[in-house]
């Protein structure tokens, strides 16, 4: 008995969706080589080079700023360096400066928390708390203040879950944790929001001038 013949006749061509596609990237998001590691805050980042045979194109970040001036950040109840639970409320009645960063123990991250604490007397004139957070656990925060003799809180948000809440963008397509500062006045509304990753130490130049002006 001849068995019926499953292959397509010469002239058959299958339909236009369900031909192989290769994927097609957007010419204007440059791909960044693996040499461009250690350039950013003293993170090692790696890119790789697209697989023409990829089913999906490059991701693009999927979080955006969601905490804007004039608004209330999401709550939060984090550990510090201590080991001890702080939450945002425990500062509602006075102004506090909360900013995130990428990660203890790099350069660009050691001179903002250093300027910080040169400038603390001066957010203290003021009536204000600093925190930073990141996503270190609290032990490394612990070595972190320690070293620098950082007088203000470190806040360990491991996993970035309050990072995301609050929308922090990263920068090169989210490979890199952004750098983002966040003033909040006495009744916890957010009067400033200042984002600069490549210039750390500004941070606390247009928070002190928001504080005592």
């Amino acid at each position: 008995m001849n068995m019926a013949s499953l292959t397509a006749p010469k002239h058959y061509s299958l339909p236009t969706f369900l031909r192989p596609q290769s994927p097609k990237y957007p010419s204007h998001y440059p791909l960044l080589s693996t040499s461009s590691a250690s350039q950013f805050c003293g993170l090692k980042l790696s890119f790789s080079t697209p697989n023409a045979n990829a089913a999906s194109p490059l991701l693009l970040p999927s979080v955006f700023a969601k905490v804007s001036k004039g608004s209330k950040p999401p709550p939060f109840t984090l550990k510090d360096q201590d080991g001890k639970t702080v939450s945002l409320s425990k500062f509602k009645g006075k102004p506090v400066v909360v900013y995130f960063y990428p990660a203890d123990e790099t350069p660009g991250c050691t001179k903002q928390a250093c300027a910080f604490r040169d400038s603390y007397e001066k957010f203290k004139k003021a009536g204000a708390e600093v925190v930073g957070i990141s996503g270190d656990d609290p032990s490394s925060h612990k070595a972190f203040a320690t070293k620098y003799r950082l007088p203000f809180t470190l806040l360990s948000d491991e996993g970035n879950k309050v990072r995301k809440q609050w929308g922090v963008p990263g920068d090169f397509f989210g490979a890199l944790p952004g750098r983002e500062t966040y003033v909040l006045d006495k009744n916890g509304v957010v009067q400033l929001v200042y984002n600069n990753q490549f210039q750390p130490e500004k941070h606390i130049d247009e928070t002190l001038k928001l504080l005592q002006g």
